[in-house]
């Protein structure tokens, strides 16, 4: 039975390479539950594949990812601040496949990625950047809670007090900052990055499959221990924030 839903991620796969890419460009690529769902499908039949060794997941035009769409949301109020479970569910399922699939997930943040991108970006193996690219944690501009897993994995990748300061802000900040930092593993000119992923693309894929399968799983573990309590905590804890509505009105219209 064919899926009824517009295409909202385009897959490509040049084997050994495959470049997955939300593909909303009008709305710069916001996060819409459809979208969630095709990804989480490409990655699973992606780590499926014995011809695939690395997955490049990027977004078409200016942005990775602005983050979630409200829009999506509709009429439902947010309690708590929190997206609520028509994005938090499969968000979840899709960041358990990013992390769990035996294959290198390579984001490639080519533009923006604000709040639930960063989320995504953040769950991936290696973040590499355009140095032009702009990053932010916006969640409490907008009166948000994080519930995909920013206020475990910003911290593992800046360092604590960087996390703080940037989740407090709503600071943005660039992809050669990101890379500075540690979030990011490279970054470089925009119209470097498309080489640049090739490289390390190219460079993963020459090795032993079965190993780096091994090491994903040994480092995923690894982090799992540092994180698997606060991960548990920050998707069943509830807060009162009250001006969540006012804040997110105007996309609403």
């Amino acid at each position: 039975m064919t899926d009824p839903s517009p295409a909202e991620v385009l897959v490509d796969v040049n084997a050994p390479v495959a470049t997955v890419t939300m593909s909303r460009p009008e709305a710069m690529n916001a996060i819409t539950p459809t979208m969630l769902a095709q990804l989480r499908a490409a990655l699973e039949d992606l780590g499926a594949r014995p011809d695939v060794r690395v997955i490049v997941l990027t977004g078409e035009g200016r942005a990775f990812s602005a983050g979630v769409d409200l829009k999506a949301i509709g009429g439902a109020r947010l309690e708590g601040g929190a997206v609520g479970d028509l994005l938090d569910r499969p968000a979840r399922d899709l960041i358990d496949t990013i992390r769990t699939v035996p294959k290198v997930v390579i984001a490639k943040v080519n533009g923006y990625c604000f709040t639930g991108a960063l989320e995504l970006a953040l769950a991936c193996d290696i973040v590499v950047a355009a140095e032009e690219a702009t990053f932010g944690d916006t969640h409490a501009k907008w009166g948000l809670r994080p519930t995909w897993g920013m206020s475990q994995r910003l911290p593992a990748a800046v360092g604590p007090a960087r996390a703080r300061m940037l989740s407090y802000r709503a600071a943005s900040f660039s992809g050669r900052q990101a890379e500075e930092w540690g979030l990011a593993a490279a970054a470089c000119r925009r119209a470097e990055l498309d080489e640049l992923i090739d490289t390390i693309a190219g460079d993963i894929a020459a090795n032993s499959a079965d190993s780096i399968a091994a090491y994903k799983d040994l480092y995923r573990f690894a982090a799992d221990q540092a994180t698997a309590a606060g991960l548990a905590y920050e998707a069943a804890a509830t807060f009162a924030i009250a001006d969540t509505e006012e804040r997110i009105a105007s996309f609403r219209k």
